[in-house]
């Protein structure tokens, strides 16, 4: 069975809460039970992991290493400045998605 980590970054644990006109009512917790299913369906053992902290995101991609054969990740903020994400994901030579809401 193949693992896969499924990254959240700031603010996406807010989803649902936050500007509901922009981003909709359904919550963090909805889409990440949806989310789940899709890998249930798939086959895929999924780890969803949430942080607001950058250094926090780079230790459990570091983590992956060896124990994960695919990321996906919505970094949000950090997708457009965070070189050391990029560099994290660079660096464990993983498949690696990034996805956006």
């Amino acid at each position: 069975m193949k693992k896969i980590l499924f990254i959240l970054g700031p603010n996406l644990n807010m989803v649902g809460i936050r500007h509901k006109e922009v981003y909709g009512t359904e919550t963090a917790e909805s889409i990440n039970r949806t989310v789940e299913k899709w890998a249930e369906e798939l086959g895929l053992e999924l780890e969803i992991y949430q942080s607001n902290h950058e250094g926090d995101i780079i230790d459990k991609i570091h983590s992956a290493y060896g124990n994960k054969d695919g990321i996906m990740i919505n970094a949000g903020a950090l997708t457009h400045y965070s070189y050391a994400l990029r560099d994290a994901i660079e660096a464990v030579h993983i498949p690696t998605v990034e996805t956006h809401m």
